[in-house]
């Protein structure tokens, strides 16, 4: 299966940025480093990529 990996338009176009690559699966969602990208991947499910993001949203990941 080949898949299409995408970004958020907020990572803007510099390279020096960290971000990660989203790409759907037929089960869920695939996540990788978008710096490093033979360098693996996590596989989640759809359910569990929507409680990441809301995390995400909530500020709850933020570093202090």
């Amino acid at each position: 299966m080949t898949i299409t990996w995408r970004k958020s338009s907020y990572s803007g176009a510099s390279t020096d940025e960290v971000c990660v690559e989203v790409g759907d699966l037929i089960s869920g969602v695939a996540i990788r480093d978008s710096k490093d990208p033979n360098g693996g991947r996590l596989d989640v499910t759809g359910a569990e990529f929507a409680v990441l993001v809301g995390r995400i949203k909530q500020g709850l990941l933020d570093r202090v």
